[in-house]
């Protein structure tokens, strides 16, 4: 019913206010669904290369236009990102699976796999783990290759504090020349410009061959450790003629992954996945380093648990479209009606389509009733006469020309009929009226 008091210019101000503000309110919900979903990363390397490709990956997902977008945090080294994870600063991070505290940590994709080289310089009688008791390694790295230098002293019983010693990357040439160390201990991608870094720091010429150091035991360390894996370096790695080692070297070999927390949800971490795995194929060209990027191990007893997200992408997995969308089909049409439901109140509202203020013929023989009852004299009782007699002459006439609308003589006659009765009375009424003030 509409209130009498608002009059209809401010009923329309009223609803165009309302319909405003939901237009606001839904183009704003619109804007934050479709608004690319920014997530922060933290990598480290001791030669920056990490944050690099990290940034290379950032950037195509900005070029491409995706839902992900990455913040890179270079936190410096491996175990600094490790740190910066496990302390909840970060979404994601790309770490080492033998570094840091990965208790919430669920694997995204595996960005690369890194080696364990100790490398000794060209002429070096030591060929063996055990032939390096009594010299000292430089550990390129640091605290990032702590738990691998451990692993080695328990395995084969070396003594940690006279043996390895800590060598920043720009000292190592120095350090080997020197003497002050015997061998260099580091763990990298076997990639072209990490194994070019490695060479870079012996001694160059067609007899100058560096001496690689197999880790023979490696199977063993692998089943204790399920951090490590045995791996055999290809003959010809780090040098392919004379070839350097010349045949397949057992060593060690870790994984370096991209791992997200368990709270982010698995829609965000499956659209990470594709977009990731997409673009990769794009910087293929630039970085042969991001042919490495593959797919975690997907078994439950994996040593990192995989994110249920990416789990979605790797065993497809992924939501049908009735799946996805099917809660949209339900909802669209109870939102329609929802919205129909507002658009009939404000119809109302506003008074549109309420029925007109102008009477039917029955309406207006009906209203004769009560204006009859009231009539003090002949000469209204006439008009009322005449009044009757134009209603059922413009009917008749409306029945006369077909129109549908017209009421039907029997209900207009009876109706007639009634009124005449009343004007009789009205009239017995008012003739008595003199006699019975006479008489007082």
């Amino acid at each position: 019913m509409v209130s009498p008091n608002f009059p209809l210019w401010l009923r329309f101000v009223l609803l165009i206010g309302v319909f405003g503000l939901a237009v606001g309110v839904g183009l704003f919900g619109y804007r934050s669904y479709t608004h690319p979903v920014t997530l922060s990363v933290a990598v480290g390397s001791i030669d920056g290369e990490a944050a690099k490709a990290m940034s290379a990956i950032a950037n195509r997902l900005v070029t491409t236009n995706a839902a992900i977008r990455l913040n890179v945090v270079d936190s410096g080294t491996a175990l600094e990102a490790a740190n910066a994870f496990s302390g909840g600063k970060v979404d994601l991070a790309v770490v080492r699976g033998d570094v840091g505290d990965l208790s919430q940590a669920q694997a995204v994709v595996v960005v690369s796999h890194v080696v364990l080289l100790i490398v000794a310089p060209p002429g070096s009688a030591i060929d063996s783990v055990d032939k390096l008791k009594g010299h000292r390694v430089g550990v390129i790295g640091g605290q990032t290759n702590a738990r691998i230098v451990d692993v080695l002293v328990k395995e084969f019983g070396l003594d940690r504090a006279k043996m390895f010693k800590d060598v920043a990357l720009p000292d190592a040439r120095r350090a080997i020349q020197s003497k002050d160390v015997s061998a260099l201990l580091v763990v990298i991608p076997l990639a072209e410009k990490y194994l070019s870094l490695v060479r870079g720091i012996f001694q160059q010429g067609a007899k100058a061959l560096p001496v690689l150091i197999p880790i023979d035991s490696a199977g063993a360390i692998a089943e204790a450790e399920r951090a490590y894996e045995s791996y055999d370096v290809p003959k010809g790695t780090l040098r392919a003629a004379p070839p350097v080692p010349e045949d397949d070297l057992t060593t060690l070999r870790t994984s370096l992954y991209l791992v997200a927390h368990k709270k982010l949800s698995a829609d965000l971490i499956t659209t990470l996945t594709q977009t990731i795995m997409s673009v990769r194929r794009d910087l293929m060209a630039e970085e042969p380093i991001f042919a490495q990027i593959t797919a975690p191990s997907t078994d439950q007893d994996a040593y990192l648990p995989l994110h249920p997200g990416a789990a979605a992408v790797y065993n497809s997995t992924q939501q049908s479209f009735m799946d996805e969308y099917g809660n949209w089909i339900y909802l669209i049409p109870m939102a329609l009606g929802g919205a129909a439901t507002v658009l009939a109140a404000a119809w109302k509202f506003l008074g549109l389509g309420e029925p007109t203020s102008s009477q039917g013929p029955l309406d207006s023989l009906y209203a004769l009733g009560r204006r009859i009852r009231k009539a003090s004299n002949e000469a209204e009782l006439s008009e009322f006469e005449e009044e009757i007699d134009g209603i059922l002459g413009a009917q008749r006439a409306r029945t006369a020309r077909g129109d549908e609308n017209a009421v039907d003589d029997a209900t207009l006659n009876v109706a007639a009929h009634r009124l005449e009765s009343l004007i009789h009375d009205r009239r017995t009424m008012l003739a008595k009226k003199p006699a019975v003030a006479s008489a007082a």
